[in-house]
């Protein structure tokens, strides 16, 4: 562990990273008047924007489904990354070094070099772009994007590009736009030898591969030219601390959209076929590059999904109906626990891939192989079963056997009843006895012949693996062994009224409220939320005049993000009075609230006098009276001051 991350660096990083430049790289924000601005929310379905962000103040809101914070809870939500890691991400971006302490000593990451590293390759793909419009060795670069239906509109799209024959073409532009050698072999867009520095892609047609946010981390080079002494038809950027084939996805900076809107991702094999299909009208198209879908990749689509307890959306793989395209429906099939969504395989009869499809056939052919989908779960079971030899009935039974291993798990039992005459239909055996096989495996010890633990809650869908399940049994009591858990109610609720809008004055302008600092107290508050935001701010102490670093402090305070999303509502949402509140209207309304307190007492002290015997408990029933008279009293006084209030 690097330990922790110096408050005055997180500051720091805070200070620098502008909301609404993080937040536009996903959202597209128009200006919505008094230095705000609005979008479509990215972590739900609207049409009317209700997403705001207000750089000044550094939070955002929605206000239709309630998702609220700072740019570091932003990071957070939309990538499902701690919030370390989002603060490590903003230093990298901007150039800012952090200091941990509490950690092990020994020197501390270079988070300014991930910045230094993503200019230049910035740098290089638009060099890449320039040479394959202009450059006359490109010819057989735009030829070949001819050749497979691309014109220049689509490759500029994607940033298609050419690495010049000249061997440090692209180190010399670089150089000589400042960058530094050493950033330069580090983001493996140079490479050394002997003799000095040369470009490691040589007359190849290049594709930038970026990241989700859009940031070009590494590059895939193609085979132009018979002449090229490396023979591999595709090169890849080698791992970098920018670029780890195993946790990126071609395509994905252009597809995030759509799969957050769709809830479908498509999964093809290749550059250009994920080129012809965002061309046909599948724009949820992303590809691996040069190794196997895994589960790093599957963590993205995951945050691209929305996909957490709740199956939702559909994975889509394309492959070959050849062996090797059987054996990778396996490998998905393997790896499909990494899924918490419907797993699908479009497969293409002729073999053709989405590119040549769409040349031969056009756009309506690759949109029909998307929508003639099926459940990678029945082409898996086909191709189990095609090893067998039907016609013999040993052959019946052991094709039986391996097919219902691979429904033993399943734990919908609709899913398993459709799976079970699935089976009885594919290999030709009575239902009853396919039910009793099941039942048979079930009975068994958990070892599974495909080295899979028994962890699919539907054909699709996977759960907990054998060992996780056990050990939360083992751990979790019952559900009618917990105790109820008391609802939160929304704070949005008519009775929190004067509490809101207090607490707005608090956040917006607490330089108002600082003369009421020892006058307030917790238990003026009723809400949970509000009593979390009260604690916050009284920790940090209420500034004697405007602070603009306030908020910031008071949002460090809190480590609930439930609090965190209100904290940025009362951030956002303008109090009911219209301007700048002045000093009558903060007093009636801290009036107000502390009316309702002093309420709520005498309806505790009316409850215990009506429980206690005057005659027998003399003492204690006077005080207790007398307390009430006072409390009584206190409540005029403070309706008095609190008329003001009912203009807020």
């Amino acid at each position: 562990m690097a330990g922790r991350i110096r408050e005055d660096d997180i500051a720091a990083v805070r200070e620098r990273a502008r909301i609404d430049e993080v937040v536009e790289q996903y959202v597209t924000l128009r200006n919505a008047g008094g230095g705000s601005r609005k979008g479509l929310c990215p972590f739900h379905d609207e049409k009317s924007p209700s997403f705001n962000v207000t750089p000044s103040r550094g939070m955002y809101y929605c206000f239709g489904c309630g998702e609220g914070g700072d740019v570091f809870t932003f990071l957070q939500k939309i990538d499902q990354i701690s919030f370390s890691e989002a603060v490590e991400r903003l230093a990298a971006k901007y150039a800012i070094t952090l200091t941990y302490v509490d950690g092990p000593a020994g020197p501390q990451r270079d988070f300014a070099q991930r910045g230094r590293l993503v200019k230049a390759n910035a740098a290089a793909a638009e060099f890449f772009v320039d040479q394959l419009a202009s450059g006359t060795g490109s010819l057989a670069g735009r030829q070949f994007l001819a050749e497979r239906g691309f014109g220049r509109e689509t490759a500029d799209r994607f940033g298609v590009g050419f690495a010049p024959r000249d061997g440090e073409a692209l180190f010399r532009h670089l150089v000589g736009r400042g960058f530094d050698e050493e950033d330069l072999v580090t983001a493996g867009l140079v490479a050394r030898n002997s003799r000095g520095a040369y470009d490691r892609f040589r007359g190849r047609l290049i594709w930038p591969i970026r990241d989700a946010s859009g940031d070009v981390v590494g590059f895939g080079a193609r085979r132009l030219f018979d002449d090229d002494r490396i023979e591999a038809k595709y090169l890849n950027t080698p791992e970098t601390p920018l670029y780890k084939k195993s946790q990126v996805l071609y395509g994905v900076d252009l597809a995030r959209k759509s799969i957050s809107q769709s809830s479908q991702a498509v999964i093809v094999e290749g550059y250009t076929d994920v080129m012809a299909c965002h061309e046909a009208g599948v724009g949820t198209a992303v590809a691996t590059c040069g190794t196997a879908f895994g589960d790093e990749h599957g963590r993205i689509l995951r945050r691209l999904l929305l996909d957490h307890e709740a199956m939702r959306g559909e994975v889509i793989f394309t492959f070959d109906g050849d062996e090797a395209g059987q054996k990778a429906a396996m490998r998905a099939f393997d790896g499909d626990e990494q899924f918490v969504a419907q797993t699908y395989v479009a497969v293409q009869p002729d073999g053709l891939d989405p590119c040549d499809l769409r040349l031969q056939q056009g756009d309506a052919a690759v949109r029909e192989l998307v929508a003639s989908r099926i459940p990678l779960y029945r082409f898996v079971l086909r191709n189990v079963v095609a090893r067998y030899d039907l016609d013999h009935a040993d052959q019946r039974v052991d094709a039986l056997r391996a097919a219902v291993e691979l429904v033993s798990s399943v734990r919908d039992r609709g899913k398993v009843e459709q799976f079970v005459r699935e089976i009885a239909m594919t290999v030709g055996i009575e239902i009853d006895e396919v039910r009793r096989e099941l039942g048979d495996v079930k009975r068994r010890p958990a070892a599974r012949t495909h080295g899979r633990p028994p962890s699919r809650t539907n054909g699709h869908v996977p759960a907990l693996s054998a060992d996780a399940a056990s050990a939360a049994t083992a751990t979790e009591p019952a559900a009618d062994e917990r105790p109820a858990r008391a609802p939160v109610p929304s704070f949005g609720e008519s009775r929190f009224a004067d509490e809101r809008e207090l607490l707005k004055v608090l956040v917006q302008y607490p330089h108002l409220l600082a003369p009421y600092a020892e006058e307030l107290d917790t238990d003026d508050f009723t809400h949970p939320y509000a009593i979390a935001v009260w604690k916050a701010a009284a920790t940090e102490g209420l500034p004697s005049r405007t602070d603009e670093g306030w908020g910031a402090r008071v949002r460090g305070h809190v480590a609930d993000p439930e609090v965190q999303r209100v904290l940025a509502h009362l951030a956002l949402d303008p109090p009911r009075a219209t301007g700048v509140p002045d000093a009558t209207l903060v007093d009636a309304l801290v009036a107000r609230v502390q009316e309702l307190t002093v309420t709520r007492h005498i309806a505790a002290v009316k409850s215990k006098l009506q429980r206690t015997n005057p005659l027998e408990s003399a003492t204690e029933y006077n005080r207790m009276f007398g307390d009430l008279v006072a409390l009584e009293q206190q409540r005029r006084q403070l309706r008095e001051k609190a008329i003001g209030s009912s203009l807020l």
